[in-house]
């Protein structure tokens, strides 16, 4: 099962939702004004999650006049329309978790959006967040195969914890064999696979990969 959860950043930072559309087996969720560009592109979410504070009371009306699953909230509230929203869809186990909507709007939900992103590695769920320039997926100790994508000519890889160590790069354009990242420095990021298919591994902390697009 795959889920999609669609939040209410800017519009224009949200690709086109069709192609990830799997029909079966695909639980989409609409978060705040996120449900309503669900609505618009023609997808039908089954879950809604928010306290809805950023849309029009007509908006709101059609939300809740609608059979989609409303899970309504007080503004006044110790986490995020997201947080809850992912909460809720890691406890359905799920083969992986895409967000959309979370980056680019104001800075604050931008960086929580992508912390949440911690969350996933508790439960080892793939979990990414996708706008239309980005994907940003975090990263635990280990090897992993990487396949070129068109859509991305970059792939930056940045510690989330104070080092991490042992990094090694297979078939980039700038590889590295068993390399050291501090927090804070830039030495992975904007590189390039140069085959069709590559590897990085690394032995200890915590990575963020962005692939990204001019």
């Amino acid at each position: 099962m795959k889920i999609s959860i669609v939040a209410g950043g800017p519009e224009h930072l949200i690709p086109d939702l069709k192609p990830y559309d799997l029909k079966r087996n695909h639980i989409w969720i609409g978060v705040d004004r996120g449900t309503l560009f669900l609505l618009k592109d023609g997808i039908f979410p089954q879950h809604a999650f928010g306290d809805f504070d950023s849309v029009s009371s007509d908006e709101r009306k059609i939300i809740l006049d609608s059979s989609i699953k409303v899970n309504q909230y007080r503004s006044e509230k110790d986490a995020t329309d997201m947080e809850l929203a992912l909460e809720w869809a890691l406890k359905q186990n799920p083969e992986q978790i895409l967000i959309f909507g979370a980056t680019g709007g104001r800075l604050d939900h931008e960086l929580m959006n992508i912390q949440l992103l911690y969350r996933s590695l508790r439960v080892r769920t793939d979990v990414k967040i996708i706008d239309n320039r980005n994907e940003i997926s975090l990263h635990l100790p280990g090897c992993y195969d990487i396949e070129q994508d068109q859509g991305y000519s970059y792939i930056s890889f940045l510690a989330q914890s104070e080092e991490v160590t042992g990094i090694t790069l297979v078939g980039f354009k700038y590889p590295l064999e068993q390399a050291n990242l501090q927090a804070g420095s830039s030495l992975c990021v904007s590189n390039e696979l140069v085959n069709k298919s590559g590897t990085y591994s690394f032995d200890s902390g915590i990575i963020l990969m962005v692939k990204s697009r001019d």
